[in-house]
């Protein structure tokens, strides 16, 4: 069984796509039912797996604690996806405090809770794995996108620590570390200002490979998965200090285009 938060659009679908065609039964999560019962329908129409439909709204005390009591009564939960994400970007002090509230606790405390709840299970099974949808911003001071970078990049280290508190014991935990790709993301109304129109053509890349190349590398236990080979390379500018004054400078001039 694998249950996927984030499951009604873009990585959440095609996990949740990817995942009954190896066979998975799902627990479908998000915060709009209809979506979800449409990609239910659909998966089922071609696979032959059990599908569960949970509304839930996890930014929200009642229904991220409704989730975790689910998770508790799980006895087979094989695979949890945190994915539930979004963004409000813009200038820090132009943004309402209510949606960095939201951001950390969908980003962090869901994800931790979450996963908290799943571990116990997987533990004492000595088998399952836990991925938690972080992003290339993880390893970059994003300007306009200060909340969502630093959130993704608390993704990334508590994901790292719990790797190496898991040793040994079955249960892997992977950060998937996606950069720019096709998907309903930026087209929100809170991306009018950063839409995909801002980002070079030959940085989007496919939503697929994204979930497929999480999934292998899950299997080889890799801790933090970052798709694509332009990616790679970039976040080796984000993570290495010597070159953070000339990563700071293009994002500037960036910003000032916008």
């Amino acid at each position: 069984m694998a249950l996927i938060t984030g499951a009604s659009s873009g990585l959440g679908a095609i996990f949740a796509r990817q995942l009954a065609g190896q066979g998975f039964g799902l627990i479908l999560v998000a915060r709009r039912k209809e979506r979800l019962e449409a990609l239910a329908a659909e998966i089922q129409g071609r696979y032959a797996v059990p599908i569960e439909v949970l509304p839930a709204d996890l930014s929200t005390d009642a229904d991220l604690q409704r989730l975790v009591q689910r998770i508790r009564e799980i006895e087979s939960l094989e695979l949890l996806v945190n994915n539930a994400g979004f963004n409000a970007p813009g200038r820090f002090a132009s943004i309402a405090p209510e949606k960095y509230s939201q951001m950390l606790s969908l980003h962090l405390m869901a994800t931790i809770r979450l996963t908290r709840a799943a571990l116990p299970g997987m533990l004492a099974r000595r088998k399952g794995s836990i991925i938690n949808v972080a992003s290339l911003a993880a390893f970059f001071p994003l300007i306009g996108s200060s909340v969502y970078s630093a959130t993704k990049s608390a993704l990334v280290a508590f994901t790292q620590a719990l790797a190496l508190e898991l040793d040994g014991s079955g249960v892997q935990v992977q950060a998937l570390c996606p950069g720019f790709f096709d998907s309903e993301f930026h087209d929100t109304p809170d991306h009018k200002s950063v839409g995909r129109s801002y980002v070079p053509k030959f940085m989007i890349g496919a939503a697929e490979p994204v979930v497929t190349q999480s999934l292998n590398a899950l299997r080889h236990g890799q801790v933090v998965c970052i798709p694509g080979g332009l990616n790679k390379f970039l976040s080796i500018f984000g993570r290495n200090q010597v070159f953070l004054p000339l990563v700071t400078f293009v994002l500037k001039r960036v910003l000032r285009k916008r």
